[in-house]
């Protein structure tokens, strides 16, 4: 019986994209003639004609199965992967962008590190950004330097959401059920044995990228509270700080007082500069709290990570019998 390996693809506003995204799969897959495949579109409330023209392709497809899950509205790209994840059942499951800039061809090289190299999963990752605009490049270095140094995971720089996964590593990503989700952490979290796949960047095939600098900062900001705590001890050894140059500065005033205590002295300015200081920080650690309250808020509330409005998947038939049948059989 052949293994089947499954896509699950996000889709926001990728309508010139999923016949050409379907047509470069079904290329790959000829190669790849032991294997079955599956592709899940997952359209994430687009607003053009994204899910229509996902639906002709499921249509018409000549190889493969085509499926696609339609969420309520727009959940964002975390939650869009979540949701093709959580209904994947594929022995292997890869995750994809729709605009080829996540070669397909790259799964040759993914299912030999899985099958004859013992890997659990593999990660394409980027070795160059040909094409993007300086100050994204900077900023992207900047964020992976960051992360690795202010919390427990070890992201590589140039990794993306695209790779490879053997079933069980799925069902872990799957146990992980926060609601602000950030997948690249996720995957070093879960950890199981990886093996990277190095990669040119490649440009778009149609469209322009919903990602702009502002969205990419909010990403990576997320992914910050989401692995980091750092910001919490840091406040601690700031408040230690501050009380230190308290001590130096008291002690310095009563020095000078001892040595000349009748000079004039003036020290408007420096309470002025203190207490505006002082402020600052704890406007900033009260800031700080708030962000991690706010992100404990949402997690209690314990609501679903998304909504499905349509989807032409068949659901699995559940055993209905009662205890007593089964044990008649």
């Amino acid at each position: 019986m052949k293994k089947t390996i499954e896509l699950i693809v996000p889709c926001y506003n990728e309508e010139n994209c999923i016949q050409a995204f379907y047509n470069s799969v079904r290329e790959v897959f000829k190669k790849l003639y032991k294997y079955d495949f599956i592709i899940t579109f997952v359209d994430d409330g687009s607003k053009d004609n994204t899910l229509n023209i996902i639906k002709e392709v499921a249509g018409t497809a000549t190889k493969g199965r085509v499926q696609y899950i339609a969420l309520s509205r727009n959940f964002g790209k975390e939650s869009a992967i979540y949701a093709g994840l959580s209904k994947s059942r594929g022995d292997y499951v890869a995750l994809m962008d729709a605009d080829l800039q996540h070669p397909p061809e790259l799964i040759i090289k993914m299912l030999d590190a899985i099958e004859n190299e013992g890997y659990d999963r593999a990660t394409a990752r980027r070795i160059s950004r040909t094409g993007e605009p300086m100050i994204r490049s900077l900023f992207s270095r900047a964020f992976y330097h960051i992360i690795n140094h202010v919390t427990v995971i070890d992201l590589v720089p140039g990794s993306t959401d695209y790779c490879l996964m053997k079933r069980n590593v799925v069902e872990a990503i799957l146990s992980v059920t926060e609601r602000e989700r950030f997948t690249k952490g996720i995957y070093a979290w879960v950890g199981y044995k990886n093996k990277w796949i190095e990669y040119e960047n490649v440009e778009r095939v149609a469209g322009k990228t919903k990602w702009n600098f502002m969205g990419l900062f909010r990403y990576a900001y997320s992914g910050f509270i989401a692995f980091a705590t750092t910001p919490l001890r840091g406040v601690v050894y700031l408040g230690l700080l501050i009380t230190i140059a308290a001590f130096i500065y008291a002690a310095n005033i009563w020095i000078s007082t001892m040595q000349n205590p009748y000079a004039p002295r003036n020290g408007y300015a420096s309470i002025m500069i203190i207490m505006l200081f002082l402020g600052g920080v704890i406007i900033t650690t009260l800031g700080m709290i708030g962000e991690y309250l706010a992100r404990i808020y949402m997690e209690v509330k314990n609501r679903p990570i998304y909504f499905e409005r349509e989807s032409n998947i068949i659901k699995e038939k559940k055993d209905l019998c009662t205890e007593d049948e089964k044990l008649k059989r």
